[in-house]
């Protein structure tokens, strides 16, 4: 296995086609075939599948690109270190549900430790793509809840994914309405106070299971409901049409000024709150100082 090998199957990946990799690779395409086929010999998988439409990658294909991913992103901060003589590009990644502290902490870091060159990333994605992400090696760690219902399936699939999960804080529910919110000057809502404000969710895509639901409650029946799939349609929604949203209760106010609040919602359940790592990779210095950032942030609010 080379380098120029695991350069060949990234950028076949990449073009969906073995011929536009080749022409961009400056190689025949015979040449590059032969080359993948050498490679998927040597390791015993099949990483595409060619169709009468071009190719696509196997399952066992996805896991193998993201370490070759990784392989490569290595090589390269090790060319620019010792051959190039040039300051290495910092590279770190985040697969994330919508939380805006998440997103403060990601702030925080890139201001401190950004260098003339970096490429960073923050994905605000659904939940069984945070944990893809991590698992296939596309983000160094991934931000996630687990409650009493939702924790066995997903603790089986973070399994079955080879990551494991480290808790954060415990955060007692919330929710955020608008200041002009009816039930903005009470101390607590319970359900009942909520049954004819809009719900407002973010929706998972081809995963709408209720175990990868963002929000607790996610099997509660409710009269009106919005699916959503960011964080400002959230915001304005919270604001023009009076809805709520249930989470952790962690908002920082200089980022949407007083116009929203979190109040104590009256149920039994916990948010667990927590960042999903993949079993076989270490932690970079970039992942424990942007992990050291979350916590001092839930811990100033």
């Amino acid at each position: 296995m080379t380098l120029q090998q695991l350069k060949y199957v990234l950028e076949v990946a990449n073009k969906g086609s073995i011929s536009e990799a080749a022409k961009d690779l400056f190689i025949s395409q015979p040449s590059l075939s032969a080359a993948i086929k050498e490679l998927e010999k040597e390791i015993g998988i099949n990483i595409f599948i060619r169709t009468n439409r071009g190719i696509k990658v196997t399952n066992d294909g996805t896991e193998f690109l993201g370490y070759a991913r990784q392989v490569l992103q290595q090589a390269e901060l090790l060319e620019d270190k010792y051959i190039n003589s040039t300051p290495s590009k910092q590279r770190f990644s985040v697969s994330t549900q919508h939380y805006t502290f998440t997103a403060n902490a990601f702030v925080e870091l890139v201001k401190e430790f950004g260098l003339e060159e970096y490429e960073f990333t923050l994905r605000e994605t659904k939940t069984f793509n945070i944990i893809d992400d991590v698992r296939n090696l596309k983000s160094e760690l991934g931000i996630i809840y687990l409650s009493s219902f939702n924790e066995q399936v997903i603790r089986k699939y973070l399994n079955e994914s080879n990551l494991f999960f480290s808790e954060l804080f415990t955060a007692n529910p919330h929710v955020f309405i608008s200041r002009e919110n009816p039930l903005a000057s009470q101390s607590s809502v319970s359900l009942d106070d909520l049954e004819d404000l809009p719900c407002l969710t973010f929706e998972q895509g081809d995963y709408n299971s209720f175990y990868f639901s963002e929000e607790i409650l996610s099997t509660r029946s409710v009269k009106k409901g919005i699916k959503v799939s960011d964080r400002a349609a959230i915001v304005n929604f919270i604001i023009g049409l009076n809805g709520y949203t249930i989470s952790s209760g962690i908002f920082p106010k200089y980022l949407h000024g007083k116009d929203i609040i979190s109040i104590p919602l009256e149920v039994e359940e916990k948010i667990r709150i927590g960042v999903i790592v993949h079993k076989d990779i270490t932690l970079s210095k970039l992942g424990e100082i942007y992990i050291e950032k979350l916590k001092n942030i839930t811990l100033d609010m």
